[in-house]
């Protein structure tokens, strides 16, 4: 393969030796495990303890469901269920360190021979289609409340023609970052969206605009009326204009994360803090719970395609807190929280 670029508004992006119209699933794996070893590395390097790794496997149940009888009788959920062919992947966890309070980093690559509900409801031409799935996920939760929660995830899927249908794979990326804190900092705030815009300056000057206002969209509590954070970006069903420019904007993206976020939590880990602050974090973490079980589309997908659920579940803070309808103190740093960064503004 030759080395190809894609011009773009700003300039022209290296897309590297990737064939523009080649489906590559074998360069977006390897890029994935590399992407997660080296924030592994660098976390571990800040907060001075080791990630605890878990390798695993997927169960292959496709030949058990086959041999079950059928019970047309009872429109169960059974038939629901996909059919698990393999892949498997690796869990990274660091809890009780003295930055991360919990911290989780997750590699998957899983296949199947038919999708959950969730995923073929808005697109029926995936039915029948053998796919694979793969991506990188991870959500810290750091220990200070001063420093702010993060997640991020880089994502690929492709779903292989019928045999014999002459159609060809259908296929996309997803992704982004976004910054969930519980005090607010306008250079924070100011730096983590800079860092995204400037990861994805190469495609477009619409594309940060256009990535964080769909992240605004996204992380949004509709039972509250309130965003999850102050955003970041976010973007799915990423196909264009070809394979390898949208592979190098997902790897743009995944690759800018240190930078990101790093900077901020050593800016912030020695700022004093006491119960008042570790218990607004707890209120908060509520909504981050609130959100990932009732709203977020990639807990539900993992959970129906018969994903792994503690890998899943990892996102999970490690210590939360409801109170009935909780009201910071008026000019309080906490209601600053509420009234001046979880609301829509352009950072950048």
């Amino acid at each position: 393969m030759n080395n190809q670029t894609h011009a773009t508004s700003t300039g022209t992006v290296d897309t590297g030796a990737v064939d523009t119209g080649t489906v590559d699933s074998a360069a977006v794996r390897t890029w994935l495990v590399g992407l997660q070893r080296q924030i592994v590395s660098a976390l571990e390097a800040e907060d001075g303890s080791r990630f605890r790794e878990d390798q695993w496997q997927r169960e292959n149940v496709a030949k058990s469901e086959q041999s079950q009888p059928s019970q047309q009788s009872q429109p169960s959920q059974q038939s629901e269920k996909p059919a698990l062919t393999g892949g498997g992947g690796l869990t990274c966890i660091l809890e009780g360190g003295a930055l991360l309070e919990r911290g989780g980093i997750g590699f998957s690559n899983v296949s199947g021979t038919r999708l959950p509900p969730s995923a073929t409801a808005a697109r029926p031409q995936l039915v029948g289609r053998h796919w694979e799935a793969m991506g990188v996920s991870l959500v810290l939760h750091p220990r200070n409340p001063f420093i702010p929660t993060v997640h991020l995830n880089v994502r690929f899927f492709v779903a292989q023609p019928i045999e014999g249908s002459g159609e060809q794979p259908i296929w996309w990326f997803g992704g982004g970052m976004d910054l969930t804190p519980y005090y607010g900092f306008e250079e924070d705030a100011a730096h983590f969206h800079r860092t995204c815009a400037d990861a994805l300056q190469p495609f477009g000057a619409e594309t940060y605009p256009r990535f964080k206002a769909w992240c605004d969209d996204y992380f949004f509590l509709k039972h509250r009326g309130e965003p999850r954070g102050i955003g970041g970006i976010f973007f799915d069903d990423l196909a264009e204009p070809d394979f390898a420019t949208a592979f190098a904007l997902t790897q743009a993206v995944g690759n800018g994360f240190i930078e990101a976020w790093l900077p901020i939590a050593k800016r912030r880990r020695d700022h004093a803090y006491g119960e008042r602050e570790r218990e607004w974090q707890a209120l908060r973490r509520g909504r981050y719970v609130e959100f990932n079980l009732v709203w977020d589309r990639g807990t539900l997908f993992g959970l129906q395609s018969g994903g792994r659920t503690e890998s899943i579940l990892m996102s999970m803070p490690p210590g939360v807190q409801w109170a009935y309808n909780h009201q910071p103190e008026p000019g309080s740093p906490e209601a600053r929280l509420l009234s001046h960064y979880l609301v829509p503004r352009n950072w950048v």
